[in-house]
């Protein structure tokens, strides 16, 4: 193998490690955020959907995201191009990177996509409708917005249209990943209803879990935008960079704001500007310099801090304000670019700052809203449609039981006084809440 293409491919491997490293990040942040009585269930509709993304994945996942777009209108690639992924266990003459390599870390981000969405669902969905959400959405949802956005090539007729036609510029894919999540979030928040307890919502229970939470979910984001075009090379570095201070500028503002507002910087606040910012940051860590990366997170916290309070103010019950974050942080990243983008960046698009024109903050906003409104109408059709035939929504004896004990007869922690065995059937558990 070339000298380059193996240090390239050993870049890839490890950023693969880094991206897998998120999915435990997700479960400790999403597990730790919502009450002591729901804690395992949420982290299981995390961890089961990436499990349920795997089958997807072999079976036409990956054709339907990377294969020669159908009819050449870059809406969805050929699925029976490489179903099964049998044909990528041998690498072809001159191809830089293992083939299976960039399967396995696009696996990663399929997964983790819909282990997002889990965080507007939190208390108050059941756990087999779920999994056949997850699956269903995946299908529908995430796999053509990442065939627009992911499948590049020379000419512009096998690929996707977001990346060939339009042009727009997304480094690390915070369209198909948090745009794409977040408004998926919004529909299923809506189908779902409010918690028994709106618009009181029970308290973080583990911060602790939430901060280790956030920490792998920062060590994987570098991963996940350093192999954005897999070279481990200049780009990469900046990219890199540009994600960690990013991050920490994220993190300070969001701080900043909720003392001056709330009179107190907290945790929670800490790790919600963290997640802000590299939200933002995932379009724009290669299009962007030091200082503009720096803006990006200043500007992704401080948002993101306010828009938190838009489901008080429109009445939908988004638990872990995945709406907040993924999808009001993707938007600030992706229109910045048409404001702060560099002729220097990896990239090399310059933005209005920088001398450029218009057009490029068009065609983020057209991206944007092509995906919003995709996602958003499909996700509505299919949590409807499972609403009326199998139902999502738990009982409210479960709701006020708390779902570890209710949907998988288990609990995150014991009490003091509790019975040292779990309750298994339902005249058992029944018993075990009179005593």
């Amino acid at each position: 193998m070339d000298p380059t293409n193996a240090a390239n491919t050993a870049w890839l491997l490890t950023a693969i490690i880094a991206v897998i490293l998120m999915l435990p990040g997700l479960v400790l942040f999403y597990g730790g955020m919502v009450s002591r009585r729901t804690t395992t269930n949420m982290m299981m509709m995390v961890f089961g959907a990436f499990a349920l993304t795997a089958f997807i994945w072999v079976a036409f996942g990956y054709s339907a995201v990377f294969g020669d777009s159908v009819g050449g209108l870059g809406l969805i690639g050929n699925p029976f191009e490489n179903a099964g992924l049998g044909s990528l266990m041998v690498a072809e003459d001159g191809e830089a990177l293992p083939p299976l390599a960039l399967a396995t870390i696009h696996l990663g981000f399929a997964g983790l996509t819909i282990g997002i969405v889990a965080g507007a669902a939190a208390d108050r969905m059941r756990f087999g409708a779920w999994m056949i959400f997850a699956g269903v959405w995946i299908v529908l949802c995430y796999l053509p917005v990442a065939h627009w956005t992911f499948a590049f090539d020379g000419d512009g007729t096998t690929g996707g249209w977001l990346a060939n036609v339009l042009g727009a510029v997304d480094y690390a894919g915070s369209t198909p990943i948090h745009v794409n999540s977040g408004i998926a979030a919004l529909a299923l928040a809506i189908v779902l209803g409010r918690r028994r307890t709106w618009p009181v919502q029970p308290k973080a229970h583990n911060l602790p879990l939430v901060l280790a939470g956030v920490g792998l979910l920062l060590t994987g984001w570098l991963g996940f935008d350093g192999s954005a075009l897999g070279a481990a090379d200049n780009d990469a570095a900046v990219a890199i960079f540009n994600t960690l201070v990013a991050a920490c500028a994220g993190t300070c503002a969001w701080l900043v704001v909720e003392k001056l507002r709330d009179g107190h910087a907290t945790t929670l606040g800490a790790c919600s500007g963290a997640i802000a910012a590299l939200v933002a940051i995932t379009p724009s860590c290669g299009t962007v310099s030091p200082l503009g990366a720096l803006a990006v997170g200043v500007v992704a916290g401080v948002v993101c801090y306010f828009a938190v309070s838009l489901k008080q103010r429109f009445g939908y019950d988004d638990a872990l304000d995945v709406v907040a974050l993924h999808l009001v942080g993707g938007i600030v990243g992706a229109l910045l670019i048409g404001f702060i983008g560099h002729p220097d960046s990896p990239i090399g698009e310059a933005g209005l700052l920088y001398g450029g024109g218009i057009d490029l903050l068009g065609k983020q906003a057209v991206a944007l809203l092509a995906t919003c409104a995709w996602t958003f109408v499909l996700t509505l059709a299919i949590a409807t449609a499972l609403q009326r035939t199998i139902g999502i929504r738990v009982t409210e004896d479960q709701e006020r039981e708390g779902l570890d004990r209710a949907l998988h007869a288990e609990n995150a922690y014991e009490d003091f006084g509790e019975m040292a065995h779990q309750p298994r059937g339902h005249a058992e558990r029944q018993h075990y809440l009179e005593v």
